[in-house]
């Protein structure tokens, strides 16, 4: 790895990663200061009216606790797609972008190995990726304990934001991926986005009535198991292992993709 392009990469996309916290800040504090048993009781009764609408953004049951409520009204949509995106424009610059605008012409000419300077790329989307994760966690857990003190139950709100993670890494793989096999930046965000937004619609579908229910099977989404997880059920975490597994596999097939192709510069 390149500790001097980790760094300009970090220096690059600072403000990237500081808009998509902020948003996240604003909805997570916004769902948080929310709750209300009362409260809930309307929303039930909003999604009675618009039973559709609310299941294809899982947010059909608004949950007796804190931490239900949270899982369905913030990881079962908002918590998904956001972050998506950020990982999406980021990756597709690490690497197409460079060759696109022909500065990894200058970055292979430096000391450092196509796999060296490929694997500080995978590092730099990682760590994004676990820095937007770790803010969801702790923007939700101080935003309950100052609205509602003792609320949260820590343990199974952890696992869950685990689970969060393996999600993204499973995009991140994606987006990398698709970042390393292509030469340009609109083709490898252009097919990276199309697949992820194909699947976040499948999820949605598939949680429509029993007509589509079998849509679930032909999405990554269903790995994420937010009840599951919360109910520390060992299948849930047996799946989102599946998830850590895909999403690791595809960063090292970007990775060697990368090492051993031709390059247009």
């Amino acid at each position: 790895m390149s500790l001097t392009l980790f760094r300009r990469e970090v220096r690059a996309h600072w403000v990237l990663a500081l808009v998509f916290a902020a948003v996240m800040t604003l909805y997570g504090s916004m769902i948080v200061s929310m709750f209300d048993p009362k409260l809930g009781e309307s929303l039930a009764m909003m999604a009675e009216s618009m039973p559709q609408i609310f299941a294809a953004f899982n947010m059909t049951d608004p949950g007796a606790t804190l931490t239900e409520f949270l899982a369905n009204y913030l990881y079962g949509f908002l918590f998904i797609v956001l972050p998506m995106v950020a990982i999406l424009i980021l990756a597709a610059g690490l690497v197409a972008g460079h060759v696109d605008k022909g500065s990894m012409a200058y970055l292979l000419a430096s000391p450092h190995t196509r796999a060296g300077i490929v694997w500080t790329q995978a590092a730099v989307l990682f760590s994004f990726t676990l820095l937007l994760c770790a803010w969801a966690f702790g923007l939700c857990t101080a935003a309950a304990q100052l609205m509602f003190p003792g609320e949260l139950d820590l343990e199974h709100f952890a696992l869950l934001n685990v689970g969060l993670l393996g999600l993204h890494v499973f995009f991140g793989g994606l987006a990398f991926l698709c970042s390393c096999l292509f030469n340009e930046t609109r083709l490898a965000a252009g097919i990276a986005a199309g697949l992820c937004v194909l699947f976040v619609l499948i999820q949605m579908l598939s949680q429509v009535g029993d007509t589509f229910d079998w849509l679930r099977l032909c999405t990554p989404l269903t790995l994420f198991d937010t009840d599951g997880l919360l109910a520390g059920d060992s299948g849930a975490i047996g799946r989102l292992l599946i998830l850590y597994g895909w999403g690791s596999s595809m960063y090292c097939l970007g990775a060697v993709a990368f090492s051993r192709r031709d390059l247009p510069l």
